[in-house]
This record gives C-alpha cells, structure tokens and sequence, in this order.
C-alpha cells in the first residue's frame, strides 16, 4: 500500500503540459510564435545562429504555404492534413531527406507550443516521415587528401590560412561550422588539442597532428598582419573579421581547382574521409563516434559501409576469384 500511495503522489508531480487555448481564442498567431520558439532554442537551448536559421527558413516556408492557401488561423488551428498538403506541395522540387528536415522542425514548434500550452497536441507527429534513402557518407581516397595538403607554391598569409584550415578539417574531423567558430582561446598548441563546441551546444576536445600543428604555427606567424584589432577567430578573412562557413567552401573549391584534383570536394567529404580512413586504419567506433561529436553510434556506424565498399574493392582488384571491373 505504501509503494501505491508513493506511486500516485509521484504521478501527482510529473510536470503537465498547460491547457491549450481553443484556436481563435486570442493565442499567438503563427509569426509570433515562431519568434517564441526560436528565443527559447537561442537563449534556453543555446542553438547556433545556423541551426536557429535553419528553423526559420524551414517555418516560414510552411507558413507561407499555407497563406497561399487562405489560412489565417494561429498554431492551434492547424491540422495534420495540411501539413500533408504542404508536403504534397514541395515534393516535386525537394528530396526527401529535405522534407523530412522541414516536418522534423514543425515537430519540435509544436512541440516546443504544446508544452507551453498553446496548442491541444502535436499534429506533426499525425504525418508519416519521408522514406529516406539509404546513402553511405561520401569520402575521397587518401591520395587525393595528400594532393590537396602538399604545399603550395604560393607562400601568402591567404595559403597559410587554407592549408591550416584542411588539415584541421581532415586531420580532426571537424563540422565547417565548427571549424569557423573556432577562437584562439580553444586551440591548445602545446597540447595539440582542440575545444570545439558542437551541435547542440555540446562541447568535446579533438586532437590534431604534427602536421595540423606545423600548419597552424605557420597561420599565426601571419595572422596579426591579417586580423582586426580585437578579433578572437582562429581563421579570418582578407578583411580581418571571423571568416565565413561560405568562405571556407570558396577557398576550399579554389584549393581543388590549384590542384587540378577534378572532382568536387566540400568540407563535409574531408569530415567524412577523416572517419573513414580512421576506420580503415583499425580504430574502434567508439572512439570515432567521439572524436566526431555524434550522440549516437548508429550515426557513425554508416561509415563501415564505407569501409566494407573499400575492402570489396580491394578484394575485386587483388583476388583471382574477385569480379572484374565491367562485370
């Protein structure tokens, strides 16, 4: 009786959502709410500005869909057919991951509104989730890693910057836009080592090489020629301010084109080379999973299909019995 009565006190404090208000009965309309959520993911959820324009621009796609369509009501007025609608709508010029991002975000508005007591319930979670394909992570051959890394016959403060920034982002593993976010404070010279900070705000401490770390010593021999007064970032631009996650990839695509590599290569193929051939080099996936920051390991387990590819490949050229290219 006593672990039943200590039961039911438990049930009586479970924090309830608030009551919802009747749609049309003087709640947020849709703008406002929006702004609601994104304070809350800003300043109690400690979300990056990219993360939080990625809600917006997701949102307010939705939003406009639906003035389209005549709809003047606020959040609790909506209903899951026409979140389906507007799905239907998309299709034809989306993908589906990039479908399946927006309903992810409209899930966790009326997420966020529920709990707050603005809407009756979360009508996102009545919609089916997009079939996604599976893909496995896209990464380059060790070769190609080398050629874009090898010195370059140009010695400006500009290269110096770049050749730091790519062997961070392959030596270490690191998000473009952790990489641009990164300040002098978090790099640990002595102790090769950096303090990133991550999605969702989560922080971790990433090594780096000999390489990375000669790279990096070069960069700062130039860098106060180049930066601001008063700047903190790592890697800055010709103007002396934090450079830019696009102009990493406009200096990493000039970087491609120098060495007539004659492929495309982003930031994120160099993330993913760099948990590839870390798998291929005999390191567990627990160890990968923290050096890349992910929460899960089913995240960082698509890279054995990666390195199952690669073996297959070796195993064809190598093998007597292996299939011959063109079979």
């Amino acid at each position: 009786m006593a672990l039943v009565a200590a039961a039911k006190r438990t049930i009586r404090k479970r924090p309830q959502p608030r009551a919802a208000a009747p749609a049309g009965a003087g709640g947020p309309s849709l703008d406002e709410a929006l702004a609601r959520f994104l304070t809350h993911l800003e300043l109690e959820r400690r979300y990056s500005p990219n993360t939080l324009k990625a809600y917006r621009t997701d949102l307010r796609g939705l939003f406009a869909h639906l003035t389209e369509q005549g709809f003047e009501g606020g959040p609790a007025a909506l209903d899951a057919d026409q979140v389906r609608a507007y799905l239907a709508d998309i299709h034809a010029r989306t993908v589906a991951r990039t479908r399946a991002r927006k309903l992810s975000a409209l899930r966790s508005f009326l997420d966020y509104l529920h709990r707050e007591g603005l809407v009756p319930r979360n009508i996102g979670d009545e919609v089916l989730s997009p079939k996604l394909p599976t893909s496995a992570p896209r990464a380059i051959q060790v070769d190609d890693v080398f050629q874009l890394l090898e010195g370059a016959a140009e010695d400006s403060p500009e290269m110096r910057r770049d050749l730091a920034m790519l062997e961070l982002l392959y030596g270490s593993g690191l998000r473009a836009a952790e990489l641009v976010s990164l300040d002098l404070l978090q790099v640990d010279l002595r102790g090769r080592s950096l303090r990133v900070v991550g999605k969702g705000n989560k922080e971790r401490t990433v090594p780096f090489g000999s390489k990375a770390h000669a790279a990096l010593v070069r960069w700062l021999e130039v860098r106060p020629k180049v930066a601001g007064a008063g700047e903190t970032a790592m890697f800055v631009s010709r103007r002396g301010a934090r450079l830019s996650d696009r102009g990493l990839r406009r200096r990493l695509h000039r970087r491609v084109l120098e060495v007539a590599l004659g492929r495309r290569v982003t930031p994120h193929m160099l993330r993913h080379s760099f948990a590839t051939h870390l798998l291929d080099g005999g390191a567990d996936l627990r160890s990968i999973q923290e050096l890349l920051g992910h929460a899960s390991l089913s995240t960082t387990q698509r890279y054995t299909a990666v390195s199952v590819e690669h073996l297959r490949a070796v195993y064809d050229d190598a093998h007597p019995l292996g299939t011959p290219k063109g079979a």
